[in-house]
């Protein structure tokens, strides 16, 4: 499937996201993080799964996204319970679409790596658990989807772990997967990352028994070439358009994180010999929690690909691009940069795994609805047994301001319009709102703590409230900056505190380019003193 082809089947939610994980190490509080943007045409829905025991022998319908049932799979005695992507041991999933081998999908096996990561939450409490649920349940029941890089962390360890089919009509998966080390970062989008990999070291990584055997039967790998088994070259070839999709994602969060490395941009842009990307890099800081949210609001700024600047990001330096991502033009293909930050994003997450707090307090899934840039994170803690309700509704049909990513995609999308002025203001609340959240932490889990030693009932209680009372209050906050936007730049003006209206007009560069496109056409004709000046005013 090519670059192209990617970004305008279907709805394109399983296609295009990216994730980073941070080790204990690599944190600057200790906590295990992942970073998940799930980017595609679609209104997401905010879900919480209670923990629930079944009697021995029952089963599972496994049934597709618009309720069909697919098939039946044994049912486990208890599952966890699951909020999102986080479950109630602290246990986090996410994923990046790689596709890889297109042809050895197999449609007829019966779970997609949705069903896979929401089974493995509901089943495993660590992450080795999880990848031992995922692997057994493949090989019992076969696996769907084209090829995965799937995050999986706990309070303890992070892994990753990449998937793909074995071909129509076979049985089980052909993966890997490797430990992060502690104290590194790694980050994956859409395309596999793990490269050669140790075949005698199950502590840190693991692996299928048909990983390489499959590769030569099909092919992909020649033993006699004296060159080391390359999962991804096997699996998932690079390619100029992959590099450039997929690889300069990549190489942003490293040359932020790492900025000392110095990482070339040669490899993204597919300059012949440069060096792939790492697999995971050890950050010049210990990264906080903020500076997750900011690593997943990236356009590149400040470097060549900076998706603010140019004619291309109009007068307002726009870093929004509007799809379709590649066009064709005299012949020839061009394609826009592809960003961390993006206004198809349906959901992301930041996620807490937190080793030193019992694990009702200790794991928190910070949840942002619509483009990273203009969201605002809220804490939900991964014992609560409610949501706020704006997550939980709406749909992509019918506008409504009930639900969040309809206020949260009003504002994005009324930012463009003059976008460099209403940036500001939206960073402003956003920076206040998720500051305030974060400084109140400590506290929240300091009362969360003296519950749960007396009455853990109440425990969630409190957490669960506070969880919708934050979620609730930022949706409030941001219908109303909304309100403020429309009536601060009505009609291209900008009102200032006296709601005096003021004509800011272009950047002088922008104008420039208007004019050389068209120079005569808006030339003011000279002078004419019959003619009233105030004609020429609005």
């Amino acid at each position: 499937m090519t670059l192209c082809t990617v970004l305008t089947i279907g709805s394109g939610v399983n296609y295009a996201c990216t994730s980073i994980i941070v080790t204990k190490g690599a944190s600057a509080d200790g906590s295990v993080m992942v970073t998940y943007n799930c980017d595609g045409v679609f209104h997401p829905i905010l879900r919480y799964t209670p923990a629930a025991d079944y009697p021995p022998g029952d089963s599972l319908e496994i049934k597709d996204w618009s309720g069909n049932l697919r098939g039946k799979i044994a049912q486990v005695e208890h599952t966890y319970s699951v909020v999102r992507l986080i479950n109630e041991h602290q246990l986090v999933i996410g994923e990046t679409t790689v596709d890889g081998r297109q042809e050895l999908q197999n449609p007829d096996a019966l779970l997609h790596y949705w069903d896979l990561m929401q089974l493995a939450l509901k089943r495993a409490t660590t992450a080795r658990e999880a990848i031992a649920v995922i692997t057994d349940l493949v090989n019992t029941y076969g696996y769907r989807s084209t090829g995965e890089s799937i995050s999986i962390a706990d309070t303890e360890e992070a892994w990753l772990l990449e998937i793909i089919g074995p071909g129509p009509g076979e049985d089980g998966a052909v993966w890997v997967a490797m430990k992060i080390p502690d104290g590194y970062i790694c980050a994956h989008a859409n395309k596999a990352r793990i490269r050669e990999f140790p075949l005698d070291d199950p502590e840190n990584c693991i692996y299928s028994d048909n990983v390489i055997s499959l590769a030569i039967e099909k092919g992909y790998y020649h033993p006699a070439s004296g060159e080391p088994f390359n999962f991804q070259e096997a699996y998932c070839p690079t390619t100029p358009r992959n590099q450039r999709y997929a690889d300069a994602r990549v190489w942003s969060v490293y040359r932020r994180a790492a900025a000392s490395l110095n990482l070339s941009a040669d490899y993204h842009r597919a300059v012949e010999g440069a060096e792939p990307y790492p697999l995971w890099v050890k950050p010049d800081q210990k990264l906080s929690l903020s500076d997750l949210f900011d690593l997943n609001r990236d356009h590149y700024e400040g470097t060549d690909f900076d998706m603010r600047v140019g004619i291309d990001a109009g007068p307002y330096g726009s870093p929004n691009r509007w799809r379709p991502i590649c066009w064709e033009q005299d012949g020839e293909e061009y394609v826009w940069e592809r960003p961390i930050s993006t206004q198809q994003t349906g959901f992301s997450i930041v996620t807490q795994s937190r080793s030193w707090l019992p694990d009702p307090i200790g794991g928190v899934l910070w949840y942002g609805v619509d483009d990273t840039y203009t969201t605002c994170y809220v804490p939900l803690y991964c014992s609560i047994n409610d949501l706020p309700f704006p997550y939980t509704v709406g749909r992509l049909n019918k506008f409504t301001w009930e639900s969040a990513w309809w206020v949260f995609n009003f504002v994005a999308n009324y930012a463009n319009l003059k976008y460099s002025y209403m940036i500001q203001d939206i960073q402003t609340v956003q920076n206040e709102l998720e500051g305030m959240m974060i400084q109140a932490q400590p506290e929240v889990d300091k009362a969360a703590l003296k519950f749960y030693e007396s009455n853990p009932d109440s425990m969630i209680t409190y957490l669960t409230g506070y969880s919708v009372k934050q979620g609730e209050m930022v949706v409030k906050t941001w219908r109303e900056l909304g309100e403020f936007l429309i009536q601060k730049y009505n009609d291209g003006y900008v009102q200032d505190d006296e709601f005096r209206s003021h004509k800011e007009g272009y950047p002088e560069q922008w104008l420039r380019e208007v004019i050389k496109s068209r120079p005569e056409q808006f030339k003011l004709p000279e002078k004419d003193e019959e003619t009233p000046e105030s004609n020429l005013i609005d």
